[in-house]
C-alpha cells in the first residue's frame, strides 16, 4: 500500500483502583493518514487540531518514530513518509494522547507492510515504546482490557462493557503531566490498602462483565493514587461529589489527570452540567462532553495504491 488512513481512540486507565492495569478505550479519535513518497523525498509531518505548533513535526514526530520501530522490527527499510496528523484527543490530559499516536503509527506501518505483525506483536511494540500497557492495550485492541505484565511477557483480556453505558468527560484546561503526577506517588503501602484496592478491582471486573451499574460507586474508588494526586488537584474532590449527587454510577481520575471520568446512563447530561459547574466554582476552567466506550481499537479508516 502507498496511503494508509488509521483512526486511533482515546483512552482512558485506571478507571479509579485498576492502577497500570485496566484501560479502557473512548468513542474519541485521531485520524492519521500516511503516504510513502517517492525515493529522495524529504519526510514531511502535519499536525493539526490538538497539538498544532507544539508537537514535533518532523521525524521526531512520536507517530512517525512508532512507525520507524515496526518498519526496524520487520528488517524492513523505512521509506520517506508523509504523515498528516489530525488530533481531537488532548494532550497531557489522561486521556492516552500519546498511546492513540503509537497504535496509530503501528497499525499503519504494519498495513504498509501487508499487516507482518499480529495485534500481539503490535501490543508488545506499544508497550515498549510507551513504558507502561495499560492505555496501549485498549488503544491497540479496543474496548475495556486488563493487561498484566509478568517478566517481559504482556497478558490482556477482554472486559464487557455494558453497551449503554456512557463516559462523562471533564477536561479541565489545566495539563498534568505523567511524570508529576507520578512523583507523588509513595514507594510503600500498606497491607490494607493493597487490599482494599485489589477487592475493589475485581468488583469493578464483575460489575461491567455481569451489568451491575449500582456496584461501580464502590468499585471505582481506590487508595492507592488519586488521594496522592489530589495533593496537586485538590479541586477533582469537588467534581467527584458533584458527579456522584447527579446520579453517576462511578467517578475517577482519568489515567494520571487532570480529565475527571463519570459512568453514566439516562443521566449522563445531567452529571456533566453537575461537573462543570461544580469545577466552575471551584475556580477550575474546562469543558466537559459525553461519549461512550468503544469497541474498536486503532484500525485502518481507508487505503489505496500500490507501487
Amino acid at each position: 500500500m502507498t496511503t494508509v488512513q488509521v483512526r486511533a481512540p482515546a483512552t482512558t486507565a485506571n478507571l479509579g483502583p485498576g492502577y497500570d492495569c485496566l484501560g479502557m478505550a473512548l468513542d474519541l479519535w485521531n485520524t492519521l493518514t500516511v503516504k510513502v513518497l517517492p525515493a529522495g523525498s524529504e519526510p514531511a509531518v502535519v499536525v493539526s487540531g490538538e497539538g498544532a505548533g507544539e508537537l514535533d513535526a518532523d521525524t521526531q514526530n512520536l507517530t512517525y518514530r512508532a512507525i520507524e520501530f515496526l518498519f526496524n522490527e520487520a528488517d524492513a527499510p523505512v521509506p520517506a513518509l508523509s504523515l498528516q496528523c489530525e488530533n481531537t484527543i488532548p494532550l497531557s490530559r489522561g486521556m492516552g494522547s500519546s498511546a492513540a499516536a503509537i497504535a496509530g503509527g503501528l497499525v499503519a506501518a504494519n498495513r504498509l507492510l501487508d499487516d507482518v505483525f499480529s495485534q500481539a506483536d503490535l501490543l508488545e511494540m506499544a508497550a515498549t515504546i510507551e513504558g507502561h500497557p495499560d492505555n496501549v492495550a485498549a488503544a491497540i485492541h479496543g474496548g475495556m482490557r486488563l493487561v498484566v505484565m509478568d517478566d517481559d511477557r504482556l497478558y490482556t483480556a477482554p472486559i464487557r462493557v455494558p453497551a449503554d453505558l456512557q463516559a462523562v468527560l471533564f477536561i479541565p484546561d489545566r495539563r498534568i503531566a505523567t511524570a508529576d503526577a507520578r512523583r507523588v506517588l509513595p514507594e510503600q503501602i500498606t497491607v490494607a490498602d493493597a487490599v482494599y484496592n485489589m477487592s475493589r478491582t475485581a468488583l469493578l471486573v464483575a460489575s461491567m462483565e455481569s451489568d451491575h451499574p449500582e456496584y461501580l460507586n464502590i468499585a471505582t474508588q481506590d487508595r492507592l493514587h488519586q488521594p496522592y494526586r489530589q495533593t496537586i488537584f485538590p479541586q477533582m474532590k469537588v467534581i467527584f461529589a458533584a458527579a456522584q449527587a447527579a446520579g453517576a454510577f462511578g467517578v475517577f481520575l482519568s489515567g494520571s489527570g487532570s480529565t475527571i471520568l463519570a459512568l453514566a446512563r439516562d443521566r449522563a447530561m445531567t452529571v456533566a452540567y453537575e461537573m462543570f459547574d461544580a469545577a466552575r466554582l471551584a475556580g477550575v476552567e474546562g469543558r466537559v462532553e459525553v461519549t461512550q466506550p468503544t469497541a474498536l481499537g486503532a484500525h485502518v479508516a481507508a487505503e489505496g495504491g500500490r507501487e
